[in-house]
């Protein structure tokens, strides 16, 4: 699978096994692309993990020990087939090719043992050379074939998005076209909503002289209410000084009716004593009295 990006914020890809299109969209462009470096990070840790499993495969399926004839038998002769080919890589080909591979290495090994009887070791390193060679080979076919089959794969995701947005593209100009067709009635809509932008631009015109009519009023009534402060305060000393005043002024009458209480005893004093000088008046006047007469008598 092949993650295609579509647009700067959305993304697909296919699953042709499954015949499905996964598609992801993103809030940002940099997303998608972290998003798909992830997805190509992945896809080739996939691959790599495959090919290790497939060289498993094939160095399980491969005969452990086998005795190869010599270059010249092989290329007179032409009856050995390699090992490991394209269709083998499952190891379903060894199994059936290794009975009869065998029975033709076991006649050239006794032909070239009676041709070359001191030279097998070194017939045997060669081949095996040559069969890691044709293993490596094989392994990098196989990566080529696959990396081939996801390239097609691609391709055709890319195809089929392709084709999606030339779908939509088909579908926008048929909506610009029957758009285009209602040009007039759109040029009546957009005269009409002039109209009423004019008025509603009136009537914004005539708020916005009614709100600043009320800032005004707004900031008289914050004065007012600064000069109420005051007055308030103001009102809230005379009160204390009334209180101030009220206890003075009841200090006072106490005083006053001290004062009077003490002017009243000292009036009943007076009177006690006049009615006192009164009586010894009266009796000095009698006493002259009685001198008189007296000194007449004599």
């Amino acid at each position: 699978m092949t993650f295609t990006k579509t647009s700067q914020k959305f993304g697909q890809w296919a699953d042709s096994r499954a015949n499905t299109v996964y598609g992801l969209g993103f809030s940002s462009e940099s997303q998608l692309v972290k998003f798909a470096e992830k997805f190509a990070e992945f896809k080739e840790a996939a691959r790599l993990a495959k090919e290790k499993s497939q060289e498993k495969m094939e160095l399980a399926t491969t005969p452990s020990q086998i005795t190869l004839p010599s270059p010249t038998q092989e290329l007179a002769t032409g009856d050995l087939q390699s090992p490991l080919t394209p269709e083998s890589v499952n190891g379903t080909e060894d199994e059936r090719l290794m009975p009869d591979a065998t029975q033709n290495t076991d006649l050239r090994v006794d032909s070239n043992s009676m041709l070359f009887p001191h030279s097998s070791s070194t017939i045997t390193k060669h081949w095996e050379a040559e069969l890691t060679a044709l293993k490596g080979n094989n392994a990098k076919l196989t990566a080529a074939l696959l990396e081939s089959t996801a390239n097609v794969k691609q391709w055709k995701q890319q195809l089929a998005a392709y084709q999606e947005e030339a779908e939509r593209l088909h579908k926008r100009v048929t909506e610009l076209e029957c758009a285009s067709s209602q040009t007039s009635g759109i040029k009546i809509q957009k005269t009409e909503l002039n109209q009423t932008i004019e008025e509603l631009e009136a009537v914004l015109k005539t708020k916005e002289e009614e709100l600043e009519q009320l800032r005004e009023k707004v900031q008289h009534a914050n004065h007012l209410q600064t000069q109420r402060d005051s007055v308030s305060e103001k009102l809230k000393e005379t009160e204390l000084h009334n209180q101030e005043l009220e206890v003075q002024l009841r200090e006072l009458e106490r005083r006053l009716e001290s004062s009077q209480h003490e002017q009243e005893a000292f009036r009943k004093s007076l009177g006690s004593l006049l009615e006192l000088l009164d009586g010894k008046i009266f009796e000095l006047t009698e006493l002259r009295d009685s001198l008189a007469k007296l000194i007449e008598g004599s």
